[in-house]
């Protein structure tokens, strides 16, 4: 005698949906990781280096690593939260750019520069530079993240809308 469990197709949704976030978030986090690489609002120093300054570092490969992880876990979330609502261009840029503007509010409003030393929730030239970089990540995650549901939706034979 054998048993059959059966899944409901919604219960297979969130690790694709997680899956496919992580995969956007790196595009995301790339793009970001470039707008902050050649960024320099403050004192000539760019910002992936200031990012590095979370762990008290200035170098700018630490940056990158430190960022890329948190663009991860950030578009990991994005998926598991938001992925079954991302499966169409419009509503996946508009969800990344949201998306983005919050982890702008949180991360570079609040937790970094509480956790530099620095004022929080200010609005000067490197807050201003960071909630563009934080919306090109929203944009181009939300994008990549369509991108690959409308494919892997082929493969796995769901329907991408």
């Amino acid at each position: 005698m054998t048993a059959t469990v059966q899944v409901s197709p919604r219960t297979a949704l969130v690790p694709v949906h997680v899956a496919w976030g992580a995969a956007a978030g790196l595009a995301g986090g790339a793009g970001m990781g470039i707008w902050m690489s050649v960024s320099r609002p403050m004192m000539d120093t760019a910002m992936i280096t200031m990012v590095a300054g979370l762990l008290g570092s200035t170098n700018a490969v630490a940056g990158w690593l430190i960022h890329l992880s948190i663009a991860l876990l950030a578009s990991i979330t994005f998926g598991a939260l938001l992925g079954q609502f991302a499966r169409r261009l419009v509503p996946a840029a508009v969800l990344g750019l949201l998306y983005g503007a919050v982890w702008w509010v949180v991360g570079a409003l609040w937790i970094m520069p509480a956790n530099m030393g620095m004022p929080v929730f200010a609005w000067n030239d490197v807050t201003r530079s960071s909630l563009g970089a934080h919306l090109v990540f929203g944009l181009l995650a939300g994008l990549t993240f369509v991108a690959i549901a409308k494919v892997g939706g082929k493969r796995t034979g769901r329907a991408a809308g």
